[in-house]
């Protein structure tokens, strides 16, 4: 029996050893540049929220932003890579006001 287990490990050492690994193909190919960007504003709601976004094809760079209920403005810059991930800057911008009821 223990030489059925021996047998079967090493043929299943010398199958990866045969067929190291690849990457997927997403991984291999370079993304391509691209930019865009939309906003939105609609007083009925109060909705008002906006983002752009572009890439060299290795980076990608960004910023969005809402406004808060309570009546701040959340903007996010933000990068991307393959090296450090996804890295956010979060600030807020004026001041929260809360009713009384």
């Amino acid at each position: 029996m223990m030489k059925v287990i021996v047998a079967v490990a090493m043929a299943m050492v010398g199958v990866s050893l045969a067929f190291p690994y690849q990457p997927a193909p997403y991984q291999q190919k370079p993304l391509m540049p691209y930019h865009f960007e939309y906003g939105v504003q609609d007083p009925y709601s109060g909705n008002n929220f906006g983002r752009h976004e572009k890439s060299d094809g290795n980076k990608v760079y960004g910023s969005y932003s809402v406004d808060l209920p309570d009546g701040r403005k959340q903007t996010v810059n933000y990068k991307a890579d393959q090296y450090n991930g996804f890295v956010a800057d979060v600030t807020y911008s004026g001041q929260p006001y809360h009713p009384v009821h």
